[in-house]
């Protein structure tokens, strides 16, 4: 089965309702929505700066990984997970789908992911910042983090390297928190960003379509319980094997991925 590893992920290609249709094409999406790029930008701007500011933050979010089948089938693989972020080095993430349960956690020196459903873990000594930890492991080890790219403290510029076009869509509203919607694209990529208004500019929902494999296969995470400061609840970035877990190799460590290991991965066009 052919499937998008995404990169920075609403699918292009994809039959729509007729009404939905004589909608956008009535409104004229691209020529009366005139993207403002500056105030678009300050808004991006905005939102990194503020989760950057922040020492301890922690959310929850449910997430989409879309895969495309031979036969051009889009198939969505559904999760959710909690992280828990204390800057510059420390990070404690879930992530439970169908086919994994798995629970990560970095104190600074070592990364451990831990396959709850296999009581079976891996150490990885990563020295360093959250910022590097997500470069290794996406570049490295090909194991993107939950929400990596808005976890970076230097986050503006990775979402906006490359970006092509920028279209500010007006509001939206995203588990009943009203934000500004946001879209932009860059060659291989288009990208959909809600930032929630006020004083805590946090991102409700984070969209990322691939534009190398037919269909437009996405990614999507959608956040909620925001916390920041002393809000956040306590938590330990030291793994304890209170399972008894069986230790192994980091490539031993079967079925902790985004894929169920039957999936097969494929050449992007």
């Amino acid at each position: 089965m052919n499937s998008d590893a995404r990169k920075t992920a609403t699918s292009a290609g994809r039959s729509v309702p007729a009404l939905a249709l004589s909608i956008a094409l009535g409104l004229g999406v691209s020529a009366s929505v005139s993207a403002d790029e500056l105030d678009a930008k300050r808004l991006v701007k905005a939102m990194s700066e503020f989760l950057a500011a922040q020492q301890a933050l922690s959310f929850s979010y449910d997430a989409t990984l879309e895969v495309v089948t031979p036969d051009a089938q889009i198939l969505g693989l559904a999760s959710s997970g909690k992280v828990v972020v204390n800057r510059p080095d420390k990070i404690h993430a879930t992530r439970a789908g169908g086919f994994a349960d798995v629970a990560m956690s970095f104190d600074g020196k070592t990364l451990t992911i831990l396959g709850k459903n296999l009581n079976a873990y891996t150490q990885v000594e990563i020295p360093g910042s959250i910022d590097h930890l997500v470069d290794v492991m996406r570049d490295k080890y090909d194991r993107p983090l939950p929400a990596a790219d808005l976890l970076l403290t230097n986050s503006y510029e990775m979402l906006m390297e490359g970006v092509e076009d920028i279209k500010d869509l007006g509001s939206g509203v995203i588990g009943g928190v009203e934000c500004d919607s946001l879209a932009f694209r860059s060659k291989d990529v288009d990208w959909q960003i809600w930032i929630a208004h006020g004083d805590k500019p946090y991102p409700c929902r984070y969209t990322i379509t691939s534009k190398s494999v037919p269909n437009g296969p996405s990614y999507s995470i959608q956040f909620s319980d925001w916390k920041v400061g002393k809000a956040v609840t306590a938590a330990s970035f030291a793994f304890k094997n209170t399972s008894k877990a069986t230790q192994v190799k980091l490539e031993d460590l079967k079925g902790t991925g985004d894929l169920p290991e039957h999936f097969t991965k494929g050449a992007s066009k």
